[in-house]
């Protein structure tokens, strides 16, 4: 470029000279002519040399310089001046021009890299896996068939062009007039003319049934007529199949295939809206399994699944239509009733649960039996949300389970109230240490023979600034619910170990309850430890007192808890005894001290019953044979002390003897046998 712009300027400044020449040695009217051929001829360069704009503007200030200079010289001002004027326009209309052309070949490049990008994608389109590109008339006829589309539908593209789209998509529907709805839709769009986008639509193809996902726009011309549609459509069974499976997974419980919490709360929802419609009332029943936790902890969770999955086998028969049954969790079923104006209907169908559900269940060869408790609760009489009613429906299966179980129990106001008592309970018993509401009361045990005391044990009692005194029957389960027994207990066993060590005679023990949570506790033992330490009792003035319940859970942690305190010296009481399992396994496993014999069969003793008399008899029996001591409670008169002393009881505790008293009784009835004695030794 630049040597033809040099070339242009050589041009120009010949053309220049010649002009000069002309003015010097010619006459004047030369010039004008000289000059009219070079403007044609710049007027020419600007015209056709746009394209080079600086050989144009060269070419044109040479010349223009050269004119300029012979005007000058001949005296000719109006030429000068048409000369700079003409010049100066031309380079500006070169510039120009070559702007405009510039900007045309930028865009016309642009547009040509544009067009390859959306050829190249069309061309990719074409040949993808699952989508493609479809096109029909105003019959709704296919035309211009893509290969893919014709992969999609099972045919060649010769075979499908100008066929009827809705027919090749709908299958044997359209000989029936059996359509899904999707396809309705995807009809009334194209009659209507209408835009759509990512409309699902369930085909037919081959006898298959697909899911495509389809959006179309009518296509119309310059006058503004319609001329078919326009759009692509992709291939989404598999997606369709996934978000269905997830929609399952999501709504029905993976092991027994029931309804899940999710689907029980929506049918519930829809149950109490039918019953606000129709001023009727629907119901819930909550379904829990008596002792399947035995089978689990026994057997394994896989047995205990395969239990699960045949209780849902039985369930499903029972329920009727407009009766949803699903699992909430766990071992816990429900049934949702829509309509429950038939109460007796209610009723029929917890029995028939409890009845079909207790039968023997045979898995991986083996009998097994639990037993079923149902509680339930009526909406909108008992509770007008989902969470109302599935919490009444809970605490009315609470109560069947307190019964015993293998019962039904409808919803009763009262249950709502003593729950709320019950929360009220446990949030004040979580602070009832750091306040110092807990204190001890002791109750002394007796010699048989000699009625002199031995021991004395340790009851706690709770006096609350919220709720006045509460009995330990209210609180105790509540703590081993709550597992705040744990630490209450070992408050406990501090405080009586330090009363026991300050201010007790060397002779009397202390007898101390613990709770089957306690022995859980990986360092139960290092908690006995520190008692014993920071008070100074020796470990044989401690007997622990423990129920048979301590072997239903981990008997294994248990007896290793109870192996360690027998191993630092102290002795261990099997309290209760005969009320519970009796298993007598358990005094084989543990070597107790002590046998406390139930007030119940003390009290059926007294009344001569021939059971609790040979039951207290072989009770005895067995604890001499085995160096153990017996301890008979609930003794409340002379008649029944000489009764247990007569039946050869070791020792004796009950209200004849002294009630639990508080620590100032404790210390003056101690001072006042201490007092005895020394006047004695005197």
């Amino acid at each position: 470029m630049k040597v033809h712009a040099l070339t242009s300027a050589g041009k120009g400044t010949i053309w220049s000279l010649g002009m000069i020449a002309c003015a010097l040695v010619a006459e004047p009217a030369s010039t004008d002519i000289v000059w009219a051929v070079v403007a044609m001829l710049i007027l020419a360069s600007t015209a056709s040399r746009f394209s080079v704009p600086l050989s144009s503007i060269a070419f044109t200030a040479a010349a223009g310089a050269g004119a300029l200079i012979a005007s000058l010289a001949t005296s000719q001002f109006t030429l000068a001046g048409i000369v700079v004027i003409s010049a100066l326009l031309a380079i500006f209309g070169v510039v120009e021009s070559a702007r405009v052309a510039v900007a045309a070949r930028l865009a016309e490049a642009e547009m040509q890299e544009k067009s390859e990008v959306v050829s190249m994608l069309l061309r990719e389109f074409e040949e993808g896996q699952a989508d493609w590109l479809w096109q029909i008339d105003t019959r709704r006829r296919l035309k211009s068939v893509s290969p893919r589309l014709a992969f999609a539908l099972g045919k060649e593209p010769g075979q499908i062009d100008g066929q009827s789209f809705l027919q090749l998509i709908s299958g044997n529907g359209w000989k029936t007039g059996q359509f899904p709805q999707s396809l309705h839709d995807l009809a009334d769009k194209l009659k209507r003319k209408e835009n759509f986008s990512n409309l699902t639509v369930k085909v037919s193809i081959a006898g298959q049934n697909r899911w495509w996902e389809l959006s179309g726009t009518p296509i119309v011309d310059d006058m503004g007529n319609y001329q078919g549609f326009r759009g692509v459509g992709s291939d989404v069974t598999e997606q369709r199949e996934s978000s269905e499976k997830i929609e399952y997974l999501a709504r029905y419980d993976t092991l027994t295939h029931l309804p899940n919490r999710r689907m029980l709360n929506e049918a519930l929802g829809e149950a109490l809206k039918y019953s606000a419609d129709w001023r009727s009332r629907c119901a819930c029943l909550m379904i829990d399994l008596d002792r399947f936790k035995a089978v689990n902890d026994s057997l394994g969770h896989l047995v205990g699944d395969k239990m699960l999955g045949e209780v849902a086998a039985r369930l499903k028969p029972l329920v009727r239509e407009g009766e949803v049954c699903g699992r909430l969790g766990g071992d816990e079923f429900a049934v949702v009733i829509r309509d429950a104006s038939d109460r007796d209907r209610i009723e029929r169908l917890s029995h028939a649960i409890i009845e079909r559900l207790s039968e023997p269940y045979e898995i991986e060869n083996q009998i097994l039996y639990v037993g079923a408790s149902v509680g339930s609760a009526f909406g909108p009489r008992d509770g007008g949300t989902v969470e109302e009613l599935l919490r009444n429906a809970d605490l009315a299966l609470y109560r069947a389970k307190d019964e015993g179980g293998g019962v039904h129990r409808e919803y009763e106001p009262s249950l709502h109230a003593n729950a709320e008592e019950k929360r009220q309970l446990e949030h004040s018993l979580r602070h009832a240490l750091e306040r110092n509401e807990m204190h001890l009361q002791y109750q002394p045990v007796v010699d048989a023979n000699s009625e002199e005391i031995v021991s004395f044990e340790a009851l706690i009692r709770w006096h609350s600034a919220e709720h006045g005194f509460v009995s330990p029957a209210k609180f105790i389960p509540l703590a081993e619910d709550t597992r705040l027994i744990v630490p209450i207990g070992t408050w406990v066993m501090q405080e009586a170990c330090r009363e026991a060590a300050v201010h007790w005679p060397e002779h009397v023990k202390v007898n101390v309850n613990v709770s089957p949570e306690q022995l859980l506790e990986p360092d139960f033992a290092a908690t006995v430890v520190r008692a014993l330490s920071h008070s100074g009792l020796e470990p044989k003035r401690l007997e622990i007192e423990v129920t048979e319940s301590i072997f239903m859970r981990d008997a294994g942690i248990a007896r290793k808890a109870l192996e360690q305190c027998m191993a630092l010296g102290c002795s261990i009481a099997l309290d209760d005894f005969g009320t519970g399992y009796s298993s007598l396994g358990y005094l084989r496993k543990l070597k107790f001290s002590t046998i406390k014999v139930d007030r119940s069969f003390v009290q059926g003793a007294a009344q001569q019953s021939p059971e609790s008399l040979a039951i207290i008899r072989a009770v005895v029996a067995m604890a001499e044979s085995l160096n153990m001591t017996t301890t008979a409670e609930g003794v409340e008169n002379a008649d029944e002390a000489a009764l247990i002393r007569r039946l050869g009881c070791t020792k004796i505790q009950g209200y004849h003897f002294g009630r639990p008293m508080p620590l100032e009784d404790v210390r003056r009835i101690l001072g006042r046998h201490d007092t005895a004695d020394r006047l004695k030794s005197a």
